[in-house]
């Protein structure tokens, strides 16, 4: 293929949230030249101390650039590895014939980064200089200053109108076929399809009079019904809970996501469906990212760890209550779960808190998963041991952390990346069973 010209090639300036993100970002911008401004350099060196995820991408992208400047300067273009790569440099020079500091009123960093981009495009008038940040308001604020401004698209799924369901209505199915699966309780797929089904895959199969819940295994190749099964007292509400409850309950599958609004049940079908196999995994896990109100960290609240923690998991409490209480006092099933509580065999706690932990022989869901980055998804899943079933739960369209969204989030990434693999399967929740005054809300707020 032939060279691109100069003036194809592009500068992307990337900002703090991107490394943040992901500190091998600036190999995924194929044969443009990348930059970085000082001020990056300089807000990095505050994320590099701590154990949270941010903290290790700073640690490992400067690392990587140690390890990439050898016996350059970074001053200077630096050629990335790779032959198709292009070139990276850091910005020293942050002044700009436009002083965004003094148009925006405020000497803060994210100022300082607009001018770096500034400074850029005036040295390179051959280039198009691009901003790229996780951060909306700064895209906003470089815009308003004609700096093209992007978001960091590598891990992204680019329409969530595609995105893996988990569930397939098929119509007009012949009575043959539907008499074997309530029979026989299975029936060859390839009666009914011409390519074979995603594995795990879920279908509501009906013709006139009849219809059937069914999956696609794919060890066997067959279809197989789903009976409506109850998991420590609680039973599916609709096909989409008793979906997401055979998909648990198989111990064939290790890896499950549970996709829905609030009220759809999917935390608590997974507590249930983990209390219903407790013998077959040494510790059930329940766990959900810390996100702090207003961005701030829990040290503002007051209390010992455990009352700043307490409000975070109290949603999780709720759940385990509510499944408790079911039962009466005197009960062996309700004494069973403080039980399981008081032994630490059921453990209620912040994701971190798992962090270094043995995660052999655990059932472990992870609620609200869409609050997490692709490689916090993917360092859980990779940490799994030998026994290990994960279970993720989450609301794609709720995000609480200010640098993802819908489309960049951990949960959105594992369900687009994994289907189709024999071991995973996934459920998209859509009908509230909460409350009716829930569900309108949903429906018209």
């Amino acid at each position: 293929m032939a060279k691109k010209k100069v003036s194809d090639r592009k500068i992307f300036v990337l900002d703090t949230s991107v490394i943040l993100y992901d500190h091998n970002a600036i190999n995924h911008f194929e044969e443009h030249d990348v930059a970085i401004p000082i001020t990056v350099l300089e807000e990095l060196d505050n994320f590099k101390k701590g154990n949270d995820t941010i903290n290790f991408e700073a640690r490992e992208f400067i690392r990587f650039l140690d390890k990439l400047s050898g016996e350059y300067t970074l001053q200077n273009w630096i050629p990335l590895n790779g032959p198709t790569k292009g070139k990276f440099k850091v910005i020293m020079d942050e002044s700009s014939e436009i002083d965004a500091r003094k148009v925006f009123g405020d000497y803060k960093a994210d100022h300082k980064i607009l001018n770096a981009a500034m400074h850029v495009q005036q040295e390179e008038k051959d280039k198009k200089v691009i901003l790229v940040t996780k951060d909306v308001n700064l895209r906003l604020k470089a815009k308003s200053l004609s700096i093209p401004a992007e978001d960091y698209e590598t891990g992204k799924i680019k329409n969530l109108d595609t995105l893996y369901r988990g569930i397939t209505s098929v119509d007009h199915v012949d009575d043959e076929n539907l008499e074997k699966l309530y029979n026989d309780g299975f029936f060859p797929a390839k009666n009914v399809f011409e390519d074979k089904p995603l594995a795990n895959h879920f279908f509501i199969l009906k013709n006139n009079r009849k219809s059937a819940l069914a999956t696609y295994n794919p060890y066997t190749e067959n279809m197989e019904k789903v009976d409506k099964r109850s998991a420590y007292g609680i039973k599916p509400k609709n096909a989409e809970q008793a979906f997401a409850m055979d998909a648990i309950l198989n111990p064939e599958i290790r890896l499950v996501t549970i996709q829905g609004v609030a009220g759809t049940g999917k935390t608590l079908i997974a507590l249930a469906c983990a209390l219903e196999q407790r013998s077959m995994f040494r510790q059930i896990y329940l766990a959900r990212p810390v996100i702090p109100l207003s961005n701030k960290d829990i040290g503002y609240l007051p209390g010992d760890i455990k009352s700043k923690l307490n409000p975070y998991m109290e949603p999780l409490w709720d759940n385990l209550k509510f499944i408790q209480n079911q039962w009466k006092e005197n009960d062996k099933e309700h004494h069973k779960i403080s039980e399981l509580v008081e032994n630490e065999k059921l453990v209620v706690t912040p994701l971190a808190y798992i962090r270094g932990r043995s995660l052999s022989n655990i059932f472990f869901i992870v609620d609200e998963a869409q609050n997490l980055t692709p490689l916090e998804v993917k360092t859980i899943i990779t940490r799994a041991g030998e026994g290990t079933k994960i279970i993720f739960t989450g609301d794609i369209y709720q995000i609480d952390t200010p640098y993802l969204d819908a489309q960049s989030n951990g949960l959105s990434y594992l369900i687009d990346r994994i289907r189709d693999q024999n071991i995973y399967a996934h459920v998209t929740l859509e009908k509230g069973e909460r409350s009716e005054l829930a569900n309108l809300a949903n429906d018209l707020l």
